[in-house]
This record gives structure tokens, C-alpha cells and sequence, in this order.
């Protein structure tokens, strides 16, 4: 069954290649959704995809890339209401 989470990431994530660590990982995952930087310096993260894979990214966005030092993660569940073709950063 297909899961969807929003999350807001904070710390040192922003100009640390933060959203393309997480395209990379969420593409290996076969995760689809979107990674966005916020004017407050967070990153927002859209993602779906099997509750396991989705555990998984969860891992990875609260380790983030060498150069990031990631404070918090706050996560909301939710079922999809739309679906994300392919994953994508958005600008």
C-alpha cells in the first residue's frame, strides 16, 4: 500500500547539496514526490511510496549528505490524495 509523508527538515541544509542527497536516495528507493528549499532555510520534502521505503528515506533525511547538520526532522503521514510521477527537486 501506497504511504505518503510530508516532512520539514532544519539545521544546516540548505547550499550542502541536501536536495540532490535526497532525490538520489528517494530515486534508489523507487519513491516518487519532491524536495524544495524553504525561504527559512529548511528543506520540504514530499515523498510516497511503500511505508518500508519510506522508513528508509526517513534514515537518510535525518543523516543528510557529508556537509549538512540536520536539527530536525518533523514528519506528518498521510494517505496520497494526488500521485508524483518520478521525483524531482523543485526550484
Amino acid at each position: 500500500m501506497i504511504k505518503e509523508i510530508r516532512c520539514k527538515i532544519s539545521g544546516k541544509v540548505q547550499l550542502v547539496m541536501y536536495r540532490d542527497f535526497v532525490q538520489r536516495k528517494a530515486r534508489g528507493l523507487n519513491i516518487s514526490g519532491t524536495v524544495e528549499n524553504q525561504e527559512d532555510g529548511s528543506v520540504l520534502v514530499f515523498a510516497q511510496g511503500t511505508e518500508e521505503s519510506l522508513e528508509k528515506l526517513l534514515e537518510y533525511l535525518h543523516k543528510g549528505p557529508f556537509l549538512a547538520r540536520v536539527a530536525n526532522v518533523k514528519v506528518e503521514w498521510h494517505e496520497p490524495v494526488e500521485k508524483f510521477q518520478g521525483f524531482k527537486i523543485l526550484y
